[in-house]
């Protein structure tokens, strides 16, 4: 099996953990890095796992989604009532089912997983997803 990298960097979006007791339940922003590593059986015609010139589904995605979004949990409440006010227009909201690093994490390869297969078919997937919050802290998936 063989692997290949590539990061997303200084994606800003925003979150909030409504069942935290700190100040995690309030909306706050990140700076957020994505590292996807792919894995393949056999390379390419070009003799690569996936070509990262071709990936730009994924970054389009990331501008179209995520990029001065907030990612809420879809039973926030809270939210809920918000994006349906008057005042729902000053959110990009993508709902997942959780928003925290690794609800969000899970969100991305599952979305990702997605997009490859459409568009590499079955020869690439996803090995592990990184998700950086900030600098010092992150999660792994892996499936």
């Amino acid at each position: 099996m063989l692997t290949c990298s590539k990061t997303y960097k200084d994606i800003p979006f925003a979150h909030r953990q409504p069942l935290h007791e700190g100040h995690c339940s309030k909306i706050h922003g990140h700076n957020w890095s994505i590292t996807l590593e792919f894995q393949a059986s056999e390379l390419d015609k070009n003799g690569f796992v996936v070509d990262f010139g071709k990936l730009k589904y994924i970054k389009a995605f990331i501008d179209s989604t995520l990029d001065h979004a907030c990612l809420f949990s879809k039973d926030d409440a809270i939210i809920g009532d918000l994006a349906n006010s008057s005042y729902g227009d000053l959110f990009n909201i993508c709902w997942v089912e959780n928003a925290s690093c690794e609800g969000i994490a899970l969100f991305l390869y599952e979305t990702f997983s997605k997009l490859i297969k459409e568009n590499e078919g079955e020869r690439v997937s996803i090995k592990t997803i990184t998700l950086h919050e900030d600098a010092k802290n992150f999660v792994t998936y892996t499936p």
